[in-house]
């Protein structure tokens, strides 16, 4: 008997999955600090200070404050977004089914706009449920009928309540945190590493820097697959809280299905707001495969698998 997957589990599932690898982030980040400052400075500290690591959280933490304030903005300027007209008929049907799905979720109402494209997608924005937007091409208004758009607006408007746009951003700054401490230890290596050898004190301090080495290489690559990954696990509990919002996870499917065949000409986004997106705006052959590979290189889930799950919770509801 195979095993009936509800959208409550698969919500549970991806939320401890995402605090586990934000801690992970936050460790990680930890130990190439900790590192640097040692090796550099000495431990204990002999400025009494990690100053790498709070150098490191500065600059990161203000860029952060400046996404998160000012990110929607940002954004809905990058891809040239207009404010839905309700006097024109489709945007009105569009503003009407953001409208049914504010109900539904009980959220505020946000902000509807357009983007003047033909490639079908959309995505929401904002650093709360207070101060949100979601966005919708005309090509995706022109692809779907009203209970697949109903579907779309419904996975925008869980990526609202689930304050995903909070998480992506404490995500990317970890991630920003991560590879500005690799790049600063790599430099002052090459540049300080021979005068700080000459200082040092024996296999203590090799050791400290065979790991510094190796984490400053590594690093990177690991906090950009676990920033992927956070942005998949988001994926899969915004296609539930849709399931959630309106009791038809075939609404949902059939467009993802009809997404998946419409991906081409111009992107509406480049590649640091495209994990933004319904499905990925960055066309790839890597992202038309199933595989372990595949999944760690793409910031949206494989889109038949979300299909599946959405298939396996229909026969659940």
């Amino acid at each position: 008997m195979s095993e009936i997957v509800t959208f409550y589990d698969l919500q549970k599932k991806n939320l401890r999955k995402t605090i586990f690898l934000i801690f992970f982030f936050l460790i990680l980040a930890g130990i190439i600090g900790f590192l640097v400052d040692s090796y550099f400075l000495g431990f204990p500290y002999r400025t009494g200070f990690p100053i790498a690591t709070f150098l490191a959280l500065l600059i990161s933490g203000t860029q952060s404050l400046v996404s998160y304030f000012k990110g929607d903005k940002i954004v809905l300027y990058s891809v040239k977004a207009r404010p839905a007209n309700p006097e024109v008929f489709e945007e009105k049907k569009l503003i009407n089914i953001v409208e049914e799905m504010k109900i539904a979720s009980g959220l505020p109402m946000p902000k509807v706009y357009i983007v003047d494209t033909d490639v079908p997608n959309a995505f929401a924005t904002g650093r709360d449920p207070e101060h949100s937007s979601v966005a919708v091409t005309r090509g995706l208004m022109k692809l779907l009928n009203r209970d697949e758009l109903q579907g779309v607006i419904g996975h925008e408007m869980a990526h609202i309540r689930n304050r995903d746009i909070l998480t992506m951003t404490v995500a990317a700054t970890l991630l920003g945190i991560v590879v500005l401490l690799s790049d600063m230890a790599l430099r002052n290596l090459w540049w300080g590493g021979g005068r700080r050898r000459k200082r040092g004190k024996g296999s203590g301090n090799a050791v400290i820097l065979i790991l510094l080495l190796a984490l400053a290489i590594l690093a990177p690559l690991i906090a950009r697959l676990v920033f992927l990954s956070i942005s998949r696990s988001r994926e899969y509990l915004a296609d539930a809280g849709s399931v959630e919002f309106t009791r038809n996870p075939t609404a949902l499917a059939k467009a993802l299905e009809k997404l998946a065949l419409k991906q081409t000409g111009k992107p509406i986004a480049n590649k640091a707001i495209s994990h933004m997106c319904i499905v990925s705006p960055l066309r790839s052959s890597l992202m038309e495969k199933e595989n372990l590979w595949a999944d760690l290189w793409s910031t949206h889930p494989p889109i038949q698998k979300r299909i599946w799950y959405l298939k396996k919770m229909a026969h659940a509801l």
